[in-house]
């Protein structure tokens, strides 16, 4: 039998410096990362608003269950994204986590580069998004790799130092879908839509994993870690901050609220897919990366993708004989779009739109 292959397999993104190395030797910022107009942007004063929290202990939990799914709902419809407590994730495999990740990233470049993407990828160690010559460029490096369904591993991809880390991604990964499945779940329930319906259009849950690197640069006004951008490829994302040193900014009502995330907390947020397959009751929330001039961050983004053969549009069970928001595409057609464009806001979702 031909081994499946996922549209990111054959996606492409044009090749670049290795920023971790170039911040190593650099005094002055090379002009395709310089972004003048972040400087204007209006940020929300420090500690006046906050990422909605929601405990997943009391999700499940029968006698809190109505409360706590309300407050999820509602995280989903006006923000696009939650903090989640209590996801009983055990903590010495978070720990892990970090420590593999962090060592990793510690490897000499060349050895990293023995896991690069290939020209006709974006699985591995490199960038993505990075569409033209003359595109202003993230001051970051990532290596990410497919993790659900297990028979589209691509495993010259998956790290082998430190020694644990494969093992270490393979347990978060089924904990990573244990987490998405009772939160869909809630939103089935929450959405007055069959459960059936909604996983339907997860079938076996695929997953991929985006390890961040950010360097530090002291310059960090004059840069961005991640274009601000919705996640077009995602339905539901699962955030772990890897260290102690912030840069996440979420939009809301106009402004860019920097998050602090809580002491173990996964941080939630509904992707492209999810506002088009609810007919944008819930929202996709804009965000982006910024970056410490002092420090590295190291983050880890956990995606939930659609299944590959399925449609990218309103579900039936949403509408019940209401208008449509957004057109229905092939999720082959879907991909196409998003993964041969740059970080660009809301850029496919606007494409789908019914005005």
């Amino acid at each position: 039998m031909a081994e499946e292959v996922s549209y990111v397999d054959v996606a492409t993104s044009i090749a670049v410096d290795n920023v971790q190395a170039l911040a190593a030797v650099v005094t002055d910022v090379p002009p395709r990362y310089l972004r003048p107009e972040v400087a204007a942007d209006p940020v929300a004063p420090p500690n006046q608003t906050s990422l909605p929290i929601v405990d997943l202990r009391r999700l499940i939990d029968a006698s809190s269950h109505r409360e706590e799914a309300a407050k999820l709902h509602d995280a989903l419809s006006h923000w696009g994204f939650f903090q989640l407590i209590n996801h009983q994730v055990p903590d010495d495999l978070i720990e892990q986590l970090k420590s593999d990740m962090a060592d990793y990233f510690k490897l000499p470049l060349e050895e990293k580069k023995s896991f690069a993407q290939l020209p006709d990828g974006l699985q591995g160690y490199g960038q993505a998004f990075v569409v033209s010559e003359d595109q202003k460029l993230d001051w970051a490096d990532m290596h990410f790799v497919i993790t659900r369904p297990v028979h589209q591993r691509n495993m010259r991809f998956w790290p082998t130092r430190p020694p644990s880390f494969r093992g270490t991604l393979e347990r978060y990964s089924v904990e990573a879908k244990r987490v998405a499945s009772i939160l869909l779940a809630v939103m089935a329930e929450s959405l007055e839509v069959a459960e059936e319906e909604l996983m339907e259009a997860f079938e076996g849950m695929p997953q991929g994993i985006r390890m961040n690197y950010y360097p530090p640069c002291r310059e960090s006004g004059k840069v961005v870690g991640l274009s601000p951008h919705t996640d077009g490829a995602s339905s539901l994302t699962l955030l772990l901050q890897a260290n102690d040193v912030n840069g996440l900014q979420v939009k809301h009502e106009g402004l860019w609220v920097p998050v602090e995330p809580l002491p173990g907390a996964f941080i939630v947020n509904a992707g492209d897919i999810l506002e088009i397959l609810t007919n944008g009751n819930y929202k996709s929330g804009e965000h982006r990366a910024m970056i410490n001039p002092n420090k590295e961050r190291l983050s880890i983004a956990t995606f939930l993708f659609a299944k590959d053969d399925g449609q990218i549009g309103p579900l039936p069970g949403i509408m019940k004989g209401g208008k449509e928001n957004f057109i229905t595409w092939s999720y082959k057609e879907y991909q196409k779009s998003f993964y041969t464009s740059k970080l660009d806001g809301a850029s496919i979702l606007e494409k789908m739109k019914i005005n």
